[in-house]
């Protein structure tokens, strides 16, 4: 692809003075993946009908979302223990410019390589966090008229359905639109509730989903399967493919005749099953699969229209290779189901206070792994499979019309899989998947050929 030519870089801050302050996060915050989370966003030339500036357009707007959504225009604190706080300081976030002599033609069917990369704005975790934008975003022109919105957004302060409400937001304000709906930006919501005992000893924190994943048998740590090649793969699973399997899996001895397994449970049974086929597993293997579940519904009461933050807790699905190949998609999919109903209000608050007993969260942390062989990993012989299903990912609009295209930036990490609706709506999904090189033909075989 031709260079990106980088232009301007600006620091947007909120158009109107803000709260300010600092406040701790919540325990959902802290854990997990807490760097950036990058998606790029395509857009044909705009037409003759927006009469704006594209640069101006996206920096005035996003001012005044700043205005709003506040706690993005701030930066992040280490505390003692691992712990963070949010400092409301009202520094900004980082908007850039850039144009390229590519042509939206070039990028094919838009599967993300490292060319991605450079459409979306790096972080450098080498600097200390206080000194790094929470939300960066660079704007790319294109040869042919065409434009990429690259976005880059810290998942220790939102979650997805948080990170695409600030995004919707914004692209309504451009438009000269009201809020559709108002962030509830107060965290100490999920402080509230009569607090549980903490643990009182480690088993029980491993039935709430902080052990560390199985490895390898034979292997007393994961150095080695870190050290191996990854690749990443888009690929479509068409209506037809969906509606095999789910008649499949709802006519087997575990589906519940009332309601049937969802497209979730049914693509992750299906993904779990052929990624232990790919790898090779002896039949003894124990392998999870990771599965983020939204709890905004889930807690009680649950939590306010809006809310505005990490929402999200991972809930880990368990079985042996064996036992999935040989028992059938139907047993997968009952696994993933039952790790999924067990996400409950007491789960979610006895996870609250074992966070908030332990002595040091970095352990769960993904910024301590970065360019090492230590701390969270799914990887080889375990999946974790992210569902953007239920997100309002699709129909940008700035002004000048919807994307074209969206999706995520290159997907690190052996085993970490995405699964998204089809922008066409019509029935397909998308799964990106990272895999080891030596598994990925495999898998994809086992994908198409094994329904």
């Amino acid at each position: 692809m031709a260079p990106i030519i980088l232009r301007n870089i600006y620091t947007i801050v909120p158009s109107e003075p803000t709260w300010a302050g600092c406040f701790p996060l919540a325990e959902w915050d802290l854990v997990g993946t807490i760097t950036h989370v990058p998606t790029v966003y395509f857009y044909n030339k705009p037409s003759e009908l927006f009469q704006g500036n594209v640069v101006e357009t996206l920096r005035n707007s996003l001012s005044r979302a700043l205005f709003h959504f506040y706690p993005m225009a701030g930066r992040l604190k280490w505390l003692p223990r691992g712990r963070l706080e949010l400092d409301c300081n009202a520094e900004g976030v980082s908007f850039m410019e850039a144009e390229s002599e590519a042509k939206l033609s070039d990028f094919n069917d838009f599967s993300p390589t490292p060319e991605f990369e450079k459409l979306v704005p790096q972080v450098n975790y080498k600097h200390p966090i206080e000194t790094i934008p929470l939300f960066l975003a660079q704007v790319t022109r294109f040869k042919c008229g065409g434009i990429s919105l690259g976005v880059s957004i810290s998942h220790a302060v939102v979650d997805g359905q948080s990170a695409f409400h600030f995004l919707s937001e914004w692209g309504r304000i451009a438009r000269g639109e009201p809020l559709e709906t108002t962030p509830f930006l107060d965290r100490k919501i999920l402080w509230t509730g009569k607090p549980l005992p903490p643990f009182a000893s480690p088993p029980q924190c491993e039935r709430k989903g902080f052990e560390q994943p199985p490895l390898l048998i034979g292997e007393t740590d994961n150095v080695e399967e870190r050290k191996k090649k990854t690749t990443v793969e888009i690929l479509k699973l068409s209506k037809t493919l969906i509606e095999k399997l789910r008649s499949r899996v709802n006519t087997s001895e575990y589906a519940d005749p009332a309601r049937g397994f969802t497209r979730y449970k049914t693509v992750a049974g299906h993904v779990w099953r052929c990624a232990s086929k790919a790898r090779g597993h002896s039949p003894e293997q124990p392998t999870s699969l990771g599965i983020c579940v939204d709890t905004r519904s889930r807690v009680q009461p649950p939590l306010p229209r809006g809310y505005f933050g990490n929402a999200t807790i991972n809930a880990v699905a368990r079985s042996t290779s064996g036992e999935l190949i040989s028992n059938g998609l139907g047993f997968a999919a009952e696994k993933i189901s039952e790790a999924i109903k067990s996400v409950t209000n007491e789960y979610v608050m006895t996870g609250i206070e074992y966070l908030k007993n332990h002595e040091d969260l970095k352990t769960f942390q993904d910024i301590h792994a970065l360019g090492s062989t230590d701390g969270p990993f799914y990887g080889n012989p375990n999946l974790g499979l992210v569902s953007w299903l239920t997100l309002p990912m699709y129909g940008l609009d700035f002004g000048w019309g919807k994307e074209v295209h969206m999706g995520p930036c290159t997907h690190d990490g052996d085993g970490g899989s995405l699964l998204l609706p089809d922008k066409n709506d019509d029935g397909s999904l998308i799964l990106a998947t990272c895999l080891q090189v030596a598994h990925m033909e495999a898998f994809k075989k086992h994908l198409y050929e094994d329904i």
